[in-house]
């Protein structure tokens, strides 16, 4: 079955199931999409959180929920300090959530009192205080996701979708879950830039990421913004470009504007950035060869829930399960055929795990770790398809699940859409 170019793109080469999918499309409306965060100690953020008139516990964070609808966490948890005037390392998170979504999860934010957290106004924007802790949150907190998606415009006829659901879930079944792939939003996919940038800073090409990031136009993103970045790749004037980019590319005018008085430091540029994105970079260079090295197993194959001779395992739900590399400069590659796949890719790449070392912004660095290849799916549930209001003629289905930290729910929803075109069909 042909996976779309954009997938190809980002690594993603094949599919887990041959059965035929219903296509359709997601995020119409951003709840459509909904994501609700787990943590290790069953806590769950909810759209609705409970909230009594009191809050418990004792220490220097106050823990919240954050409710937000089509932000991204980033430049979300930014927004929030620069309300409550304070540096936004203050503010820490379990995970980041998909940004064209409505995604609920707990933030920690450090001496900070409920009475501060009234005052927060932003559209799409809710905080909800639930108490105070003396441990922030971070991601090792993290058990997974709770998704409740919705899948509308489908064209076929009820029987037919009903039909061809089955086929997949029963494939899935016998398989054991999905890929493992990281998935389209560590990526983007309106601009698919994001590991390509990460690739020219791990190989030291700082010019080339930073001319990635502000310059490569899509076709996919607002006219105003693909011609500011035309331009910009056209003049290589950074300070016309300051003025010209639109103002909601905020992380790229901050770039812009130290290139406009430093125009060869592209290092210093990114330094300008928050460090998250910079380390986001890096680590969607090291998606991208994680996707690669499970596509390419697939295609030769070999089983993902049989671990063979060379092999690494993890523990997940108390089973041995296979694990790849995450390369990283103190991850040492697999060994067996699993070896032979990864080292060929790498010397596609001309690259060694050694370079994710990066001397110049050593915060950044990746050190890489093994990460599971084979993706469980907790609790599926879909209900039968029914008529799509908003889409006359047209049927969609709602299904619900839950992922494990770091799992996405479009490789989950890709095996049952099968969709022609991933940017149109909202991934």
């Amino acid at each position: 079955m042909n996976v779309p170019r954009l997938e190809k793109e980002l690594g993603i080469e094949v599919y887990a199931t041959r059965s035929v999918g219903i296509g359709g499309r997601i995020r119409q409306f951003p709840e459509d999409f909904i994501v609700e965060e787990v943590l290790l100690d069953g806590s769950k953020a909810t759209v609705e959180p409970k909230t009594g008139s009191s809050l418990t516990g004792r220490g220097r964070y106050l823990v919240c929920v954050l409710v937000k609808r089509n932000w991204d966490t980033l430049l979300a948890t930014r927004a929030i300090a620069k309300q409550l005037d304070i540096s936004q390392e203050r503010i820490q998170i379990a995970g980041i959530k998909d940004a064209n979504a409505l995604t609920v999860q707990h933030i920690s934010i450090s001496r900070t009192m409920p009475e501060q957290i009234s005052s927060v106004k932003i559209k799409d924007i809710t905080l909800y205080p639930l108490r105070f802790s003396n441990e922030k949150i971070h991601s090792k907190m993290l058990l997974g996701n709770q998704f409740h998606i919705t899948i509308r415009e489908i064209t076929h006829s009820s029987a037919k979708i009903e039909q061809q659901i089955e086929n997949v879930q029963n494939e899935l079944k016998n398989t054991g879950g999905v890929p493992n792939f990281f998935g389209h939003q560590r990526f983007g996919t309106k601009r698919v830039i994001t590991h390509l940038v990460g690739k020219h800073i791990v190989k030291g090409s700082w010019e080339k990421a930073a001319l990635t990031y502000l310059a490569k136009p899509s076709q996919f993103e607002h006219p105003e913004s693909r011609q500011a970045r035309q331009q910009l790749l056209e003049t290589r004037d950074f300070a016309q470009a300051f003025h010209s980019f639109p103002f909601q590319l905020r992380q790229e005018r901050m770039m812009l504007s130290h290139l406009a008085k430093h125009p060869r430091d592209f290092v210093g540029a990114f330094r300008r950035l928050p460090t998250k994105l910079c380390q986001l970079f890096v680590q969607a260079y090291q998606s991208y060869l994680f996707n690669k090295f499970v596509s390419e197993r697939i295609k030769r194959g070999i089983s993902l829930n049989e671990i063979q001779k060379g092999d690494y395992a993890v523990k997940v739900d108390n089973q041995s399960c296979l694990a790849l590399p995450i390369v990283g400069f103190k991850q040492p590659l697999s060994s067996g055929t699993q070896g032979e796949i990864e080292r060929e890719i790498l010397e596609e790449e001309n690259l060694t795990p050694e370079q994710f070392h990066i001397s110049l912004i050593p915060q950044i660095s990746a050190a890489g770790r093994l990460r599971s290849a084979l993706m469980p799916i907790k609790d599926l549930f879909l209900t039968k398809p029914s008529t799509d209001s908003v889409n006359p003629s047209k049927r969609k289905v709602e299904l619900s699940f839950m992922l494990g930290k770091g799992s996405y729910a479009t490789v989950v929803l890709r095996e049952f859409m099968k969709t022609r075109n991933p940017v149109t069909a909202g991934f």
